[in-house]
């Protein structure tokens, strides 16, 4: 191959901003390794320390009062056969990786959505971010998160949450962008203010959309959380990449099903979480 014409080091500027960044904001980048850290290792202590048929039943329990008696029995089911596979405390890490990327990705991208279906110039600087984390492959998340956070969870923690960031912020301001205009100028003629409005009638409107962009928060960062255990974030993600360094087939197929199982539990009580009628619901 020839050499270009010309040479633009986009990468060189790259290295030499994380470069200044580690330099001068190091105490920053520790305060937030110490945050993650800890609300994951809490949570994980919470699915971890307790006798796992406490754990099944709470969850299973749950899938019930959110869904049906049958996905409660499917819930109790599938972690029994985690649990049976040896992949119980991975699964419980796992998860709890999951729990923390997810709620801190949904308390951002819930208000960046409202803010950006308010404000067409929000809307307008945003969107080509969005497209930028959404487009850019997911294994390039870990190498400023590898650099900035060190080896251990809260990097693959951090680089979760950038890349799932994108389909809550987006599904929000469509929801709130879809809420039928007369229904909000009824509103304002009966003298609401445009924060109550939001809250009473904009967001109970919307909860549908918005509830299928955290389940899509919840999916991309189940995935992601399986990439970043190259990184060291262990789990079920370190699992599936040592079989897959080690050719070992019945780990990577025991871990790969405890995945499936952890994925279609957290998309049923999500998906369910959705629709209004929800507590009606028996079958």
């Amino acid at each position: 191959m020839g050499d270009n014409l010309f040479r633009i080091p986009v990468g060189q500027w790259a290295a030499t901003v994380l470069d200044w960044i580690i330099a001068n904001l190091d105490g920053l980048f520790n305060v937030i390794k110490a945050f993650f850290q800890n609300f994951y290792d809490g949570l994980g202590y919470l699915l971890t320390e307790p006798p796992f048929w406490v754990v099944i039943l709470v969850l299973a329990a749950l899938a019930w009062l959110v869904k049906s008696w049958k996905l409660g029995v499917g819930t109790a089911l599938g972690l029994l056969l985690i649990y049976g596979m040896n992949q119980w405390e991975n699964s419980m890490n796992t998860l709890a990786l999951v729990l923390v990327a997810s709620a801190v990705a949904v308390v951002i991208s819930v208000p960046l959505g409202i803010l950006t279906a308010k404000s067409t110039i929000a809307s307008a600087v945003v969107k080509p971010v969005l497209d930028f984390l959404q487009t850019m492959p997911a294994f390039v998340y870990l190498i400023p998160a590898l650099l900035l956070l060190g080896i251990g969870p809260v990097p693959g923690i951090v680089a979760t949450i950038v890349f799932s960031l994108a389909p809550g912020t987006r599904f929000t301001e469509l929801g709130i962008r879809s809420v039928d205009t007369e229904v909000v100028e009824a509103g304002q003629a009966f003298g609401a203010s445009p924060a109550r409005i939001l809250r009473q009638i904009q967001v109970p409107l919307a909860l549908p959309t918005i509830m299928a962009g955290i389940n899509q928060i919840i999916m991309l960062s189940l995935s992601m959380v399986v990439i970043a255990g190259m990184v060291g974030a262990g789990a079920l993600g370190g699992e599936v990449y040592q079989s897959l360094t080690t050719l070992n087939t019945p780990l990577g197929v025991e871990s790969g099903l405890s995945v499936v199982i952890l994925a279609i539990f957290l998309d049923r009580i999500t998906a369910s979480l959705g629709h209004t009628n929800m507590p009606a619901k028996n079958a």
